[in-house]
């Protein structure tokens, strides 16, 4: 949340976060959001959550960039799959698997 004080400059982000709101979010250009553009807003029909997910493990944990994640990319980056709901916040990570 922004308070904007009397005479200071107004952050670039609450720009940012304007354009975004009615570009983006105010669908019918009402000026508010109503249900259906929150519902549009948290739960988009075109974003699949679980590989949106994987993209950012992979893109974060792969050091060489080669799009593939080896055992010590991963183990150096235990954190990223620790705190993740790809990997049931890590249960997932202490059974067997095949993979690697």
């Amino acid at each position: 949340m922004f308070a904007h004080e009397d005479g200071g400059p107004e952050p670039d982000w609450v720009k940012t976060e304007r354009d975004q709101f009615s570009d983006f979010r105010d669908l019918n250009k009402d000026g508010k959001m109503d249900q259906a553009e929150i519902r549009h807003w948290i739960l988009p029909k075109d974003y699949d959550h679980a590989q949106a997910e994987a993209r950012h493990l992979v893109y974060e944990s792969d050091q060489n960039k080669d799009q593939m994640l080896t055992k010590e990319e991963v183990l150096e980056n235990w954190n990223m799959f620790v705190g993740s709901q790809a990997t049931n916040y890590g249960e997932d990570l202490t059974r067997n698997h095949d993979e690697f």
